[in-house]
């Protein structure tokens, strides 16, 4: 994010360009719009209400710190407002609070106006909808007999294309049982090696598992599975998952004609994709739906989160040294803000196994993931070594937990797999 304040600027304007207020998508909305604007610049707002009220605003955007100023003032203005009063907020009411904007930069408050504009006429669109909507309308769905399941619940505010979008996501969805997500703040700590082998270790313990890999531009799982050749097939019902006995995997590696192609894409895409991955893919009935996310905090956790809804927990991968585990505690403040339970701390490459005496010898500091969970007051699920095992397992396209399951490495693995499992999340204490 370029911070730098724009000259001529208010003090509150340069403080929110700065230092935004009502920044990053809501957990809970009610609805959204985005724009981009001739500017280049792209806008999202998110609207909560309660009857006819605004509870609750936020944005995202691209652009510069004029943008993020009048986009933060622009929520700022529209909470504990009337629909009919935000959607009366013009550029000049965010320019006039704001104190003071460049001329070159009052382009901001425009597209801050119209995006809010946007995302209450989509409110007024779900309204409509749902008030024309037949009784039986949130009850459709066919897909298993839970009269309380999201699929059926969480209809009701949608549009007519959301409402067929929703009902086909929830569908797929309330026929897995836990989902969790592995994330990391920092590239290379191995979140994808712990990704499949907690899958491959739940399938070989009798479980249904899919596993979802949802790094775009470098998915990992085909290779780690020794999946590049596969393709996939579809009928009229969606794409059919890579299966590994009772494995189904999905990755965009399936899609790609050449491993070596670049994907170039923006969030938008990004986020049309993994929901055709949780939609249109033939997950059927899964005990465990394991998702592999890239590294960081940007759009395909987030994009995960919102789609899924009500993830049972996430399991944050780092090394033990400090430059990583700094953005590994990003990791476990971006799940509790999206109220995504964190089952616990993974720390990986803690010391380096002889492969010949098997002793261990620590070569980066050690104890960086415990004291993360401690510091974050999250579980600590355990250490890994660096066993050259497991990278030659992984460029051999095997899974380590399976094939070298007599090593002391995997015995280690497979009691952090066993706490991922056993851990309430929610509680953070061993499950009955």
């Amino acid at each position: 994010m370029n911070s730098n304040p724009i000259t001529g600027m208010s003090a509150l304007a340069t403080e929110l360009a700065v230092h935004p207020k009502n920044a990053n998508p809501l957990p809970d909305f009610s609805s959204h719009g985005t724009i981009k604007g001739p500017c280049g610049d792209t806008m999202a707002i998110w609207l909560a209400f309660r009857g006819n009220t605004v509870t609750a605003a936020s944005f995202v955007t691209d652009g510069c710190g004029s943008s993020r100023a009048c986009a933060s003032m622009a929520t700022i203005l529209a909470e504990g407002k009337t629909l009919d009063e935000v959607e009366a907020i013009r550029q000049e009411d965010i320019l006039t609070a704001l104190g003071g904007v460049p001329a070159e930069y009052q382009h901001c408050a425009l597209l801050a106006s119209d995006t809010l504009k946007k995302a209450c006429e989509n409110y007024r669109k779900n309204r409509i909808v749902f008030k024309s909507a037949p009784s039986h309308a949130t009850s459709s769905c066919s897909s298993c007999s839970n009269a309380e399941c999201s699929a059926a619940s969480r209809l009701k505010d949608e549009t007519d294309e959301d409402y067929e979008d929703r009902r086909q996501l929830q569908a797929r969805l309330c026929r897995i049982g836990r989902k969790i997500v592995v994330l990391s703040g920092k590239g290379g700590v191995g979140k994808s090696t712990v990704a499949v082998n907690l899958a491959c270790a739940l399938m070989l313990s009798g479980k249904k598992v899919g596993l979802l890999d949802v790094d775009i531009h470098g998915p990992s799982i085909p290779t780690m599975l020794n999946l590049t050749d596969a393709r996939l097939q579809g009928n009229r019902d969606g794409f059919l998952p890579i299966e590994i006995g009772d494995l189904k995997v999905m990755s965009l590696g399936f899609l790609l004609k050449n491993q070596d192609d670049a994907v170039i894409w923006r969030g938008p895409m990004k986020m049309g994709v993994i929901k055709q991955f949780l939609k249109d893919v033939q997950w059927g009935d899964l005990d465990y739906l394991i998702i592999d996310s890239p590294p960081g905090t940007g759009d395909e956790p987030l994009s995960v989160c919102q789609l899924i809804g009500s993830l049972d927990g996430a399991v944050i991968v780092t090394t033990p040294q400090k430059v990583a585990s700094v953005d590994v505690r990003k990791s476990v403040s971006f799940c509790r803000q999206l109220r995504v339970p964190v089952i616990g701390v993974v720390e990986n490459m803690s010391g380096f196994v002889c492969p010949k005496c098997g002793e261990i010898t620590q070569i980066l500091p050690a104890g960086g993931g415990r004291a993360i969970a401690e510091d974050m007051n999250v579980p600590f699920l355990g250490a890994i070594p660096l066993d050259p095992s497991i990278a030659e397992a992984g460029d051999a396209g095997k899974a380590f937990i399976h094939h070298w399951m007599d090593t002391a490495t995997a015995q280690i693995m497979n009691r952090i797999i066993s706490n991922i499992t056993s851990i309430d999340p929610v509680t953070q204490s061993q499950r009955s």
